[in-house]
């Protein structure tokens, strides 16, 4: 498995979080697409004005493998969602990193800093891959 983007932080839920401007985008990992199989279906239960909250699930994705909660790595008020998903779900496979979900305005400025990095989330994957 290839080394997850420098330029965004990651939870051990392995959702990706991507800084830009005062908005943060919110996608899953390529390690998540592996452990989930082909997306079937992305579900995202939030609109634009929305509120989400730091660790509470804003959809669900859903594979031929199972269903899975999607969780906020952020608190913020939602300013985009990706509805293309809703038509294509297989862009989450194609590219991970691209297919982002929801984009939001965090409600704290320092809210990224409890998130992993690359590196401590890449160290994070190789003990979750011995378990």
């Amino acid at each position: 498995m290839s080394e997850p983007p420098a330029d965004r932080k990651y939870t051990k839920e392995h959702e990706w979080a991507l800084p830009s401007a005062g908005r943060v985008s919110f996608g899953i990992t390529a390690f998540a697409v592996e452990q989930l199989g082909d997306i079937t279906l992305v579900n995202l239960d939030v609109k634009a004005g929305d509120s989400v909250e730091v660790g509470k699930a804003f959809g669900t994705i859903e594979s031929v493998k199972t269903l899975s909660d999607l969780f906020a790595p952020v608190s913020g008020k939602v300013l985009e969602v990706n509805e293309a998903l809703a038509s294509k779900p297989e862009a989450v496979n194609e590219d991970c990193y691209k297919a982002w979900m929801i984009v939001v305005a965090p409600s704290d400025g320092a809210a990224l800093d409890g998130l992993l990095d690359a590196k401590a989330y890449g160290e994070y994957l190789k003990t979750a891959a011995t378990h």
